[in-house]
């Protein structure tokens, strides 16, 4: 594990508009693209650490999804659907193409739908704890089995989640092998200060795929991870001890699946693997655009 990452985040924010909507995002760099993607409930703060190793050889650009970061918070209703459309928006408006997509969380949902739908549009994808479906509540995993239960529960997962924060305050930290820095929680806050503002991370706990629920989520993931054992990009997947979404052996059985894909160990990680080894998420992506390069699957 390296040093304690820095709470520091260096980069400057762009914004543009999109439905009316003003989206925040990350652009450093110049060369080939990669397009991170945060989860709940972070933004593109949680890249801070990793982008710094990958703008010397790349283009790294960090939106954050609508209701997180400094992006506005619309009046909608955060499901998955309004964030890929979001999201596909924000690519086309930027002209984005030849993208490497880097993923994480609900962030791997929006982008392996978007790349099964647009393959041509991507030479690449890097992901770290990913959303697959869970044919039951037995394969979610067992730590969190009863939490996310309550989240998905009516009033309960609002007065856990919207009153007392819980997703920012106990999932979070809890997430993270060496814990949070205040500094560091501060940032992580300051979205969500008030409880009205929370009603984004609320709703994705109840998106989660699980047992055939919801009806519209499900589909759309079993279908990219149909898509995603079967493609031949190239592929960097990056796991850690004991993992959360994405276990040991869950990882072990990808590792035995996945067509032209690498594996990082990362050793000792849970969710927010970011927090943990930036530092060697970041290498490796550099090493592995710096591979794609070569191979000229993106342009340099």
């Amino acid at each position: 594990m390296s040093d304690s990452p820095s709470s520091v985040d260096p980069f400057e924010r762009r914004f543009v508009e999109i439905d009316g909507v003003k989206l925040a995002y990350l652009d450093e760099g110049r060369g080939p693209v990669l397009l991170f993607l945060h989860g709940n409930p972070t933004s593109s703060y949680l890249w801070r650490n990793v982008v710094p190793h990958v703008v010397p050889v790349a283009r790294c650009i960090a939106p954050d999804l609508p209701g997180f970061g400094r992006s506005d918070k619309p009046d909608i209703e955060y499901r998955v659907a309004d964030h890929a459309r979001f999201v596909e928006a924000f690519i086309a408006t930027l002209g984005l193409r030849d993208m490497v997509l880097v993923l994480h969380d609900w962030g791997s949902a929006l982008g392996f739908d978007y790349a099964r739908r647009h393959e041509g549009a991507v030479c690449g994808m890097a992901f770290m704890e990913f959303i697959a479906p869970f044919p039951t509540w037995l394969d979610f995993p067992a730590r969190a089995r009863d939490v996310f239960r309550a989240f998905r529960t009516p009033g309960v997962g609002r007065e856990l989640i919207v009153d007392q924060n819980a997703f920012i305050e106990r999932v979070l930290p809890g997430s993270v092998v060496r814990g949070v820095p205040e500094a560091t929680m501060t940032h992580y806050r300051a979205p969500f200060l008030e409880p009205a503002a929370r009603e984004p991370m609320l709703r994705f706990p109840s998106e989660i795929p699980i047992a055939g629920e919801p009806i519209d989520v499900y589909a759309m993931v079993c279908a990219y991870h149909d898509w995603l054992l079967q493609t031949e990009l190239p592929k960097l997947m990056f796991k850690a001890s004991p993992g959360a979404l994405i276990s040991e052996e869950r990882a072990r059985w990808y590792q035995s699946r996945l067509k032209n894909c690498m594996t990082v160990d990362l050793g000792p990680g849970v969710h927010y693997l970011q927090e943990d080894n930036p530092e060697a998420i970041g290498e490796a992506l550099r090493d592995f655009v710096n591979q794609l390069t070569a191979d000229r699957s993106v342009k340099p």
